[in-house]
């Protein structure tokens, strides 16, 4: 089990206007990095997504599912590692895109991005980071004039939390 090479990660982005009651993120995309993990059992892969994580400032929080509900942070911009099964995201809100994940897929979500787990498979494990000095919140509902003003507040990672240094982040987040 590995990190899968550049050439061999396909990454997707897309930006996302406010949907509803959802603000999403106009300024910052959506980063899905499809397959940036290759093999290895469920816990070598939570393992190695904590690692990365954690060497490139998104210190991992915790080991779990999705929720089943749209929700949002205005306090932290998200990393979702897909250390085992597979599930249907909805990104931006309801209605909204869904997104089909596998074990080995990493998404970057933007504070204000919308995200639920529309259906998952029984052993559905998800590892989540955030950036060093930022702490999530829970938003079920629209956001209040002090929320946008968190989101927009947010100091830019230095680093992307699945590639590093010269990863997607650094030239699709500017």
């Amino acid at each position: 089990m590995a990190m899968a090479k550049g050439s061999e990660v396909e990454v997707e982005t897309y930006r996302l206007a406010e949907h509803g009651w959802v603000p999403n993120n106009a300024r910052l995309p959506v980063i899905i990095y499809q397959h940036a993990l290759k093999g290895g059992s469920c816990e070598e892969m939570a393992a190695l997504f904590e690692a990365t994580f954690a060497n490139h400032g998104w210190p991992a929080q915790w080991r779990d599912g999705i929720y089943d509900y749209h929700h949002y942070h205005s306090t932290a911009n998200e990393v979702l590692g897909v250390a085992a099964g597979s599930a249907q995201l909805i990104i931006g809100g309801p209605e909204a895109r869904a997104v089909e994940v596998d074990a080995g897929d990493a998404l970057l979500l933007p504070a204000g991005a919308g995200h639920c787990c529309a259906r998952s498979g029984s052993n559905f494990l998800v590892v989540d980071g955030y950036p060093d000095g930022q702490k999530w919140d829970v938003f079920r509902d629209a956001s209040d004039a002090d929320a946008r003003r968190r989101m927009a507040a947010l100091p830019f990672p230095k680093i992307d939390p699945v590639r590093g240094i010269n990863g997607p982040l650094s030239n699709r987040w500017r």
